[in-house]
């Protein structure tokens, strides 16, 4: 199950960031302005072990994050987090979701996959060490 993040909940992500992405982690003032800003839904799991976090303009809704840390990982929490955030985002008026994961990331993929995204693009070393950028859209309207 997942909820709402608020303000008070921004060192627990800042945790989760830093248990999941180390130096890559965002800022705290990151995750505060993804909290609070207008165009952002963030989703915390109950166990406060993994959230979720999009923005959405118009149209179109952007997956910016989901992390899970590593011993909560292949509980499902990704999946649940992923599947209340394409709800919210339809529910705010988005039609379709993009999300950027590395291409070497088996399991986000095989996750986003599962979910009925498709890559659309890929952009050739966008992330440190060359590792390239898949770009993957779906279609909220269809979805489910």
């Amino acid at each position: 199950m997942t909820r709402t993040a608020t303000a008070e909940d921004v060192a627990t992500i800042v945790a989760i960031e830093q248990a999941c992405f180390g130096a890559a982690a965002w800022s705290t003032a990151l995750v505060h302005a993804e909290v609070v800003g207008d165009r952002h839904v963030v989703m915390l799991s109950d166990d406060r072990e993994a959230y979720g976090a999009i923005s959405v303009s118009g149209d179109v809704a952007d997956l910016d994050r989901i992390a899970v840390v590593p011993d909560a990982r292949g509980r499902g929490l990704a999946r649940d987090l992923l599947e209340t955030l394409v709800d919210r985002a339809r529910d705010l008026g988005a039609e379709r979701m993009l999300l950027e994961v590395a291409a070497d990331n088996a399991v986000a993929t095989s996750l986003y996959e599962s979910a009925g995204f498709d890559t659309i693009s890929t952009r050739k070393g966008y992330y440190s060490g060359g590792v390239d950028a898949l770009v993957m859209e779906l279609g909220i309207l269809e979805w489910r």
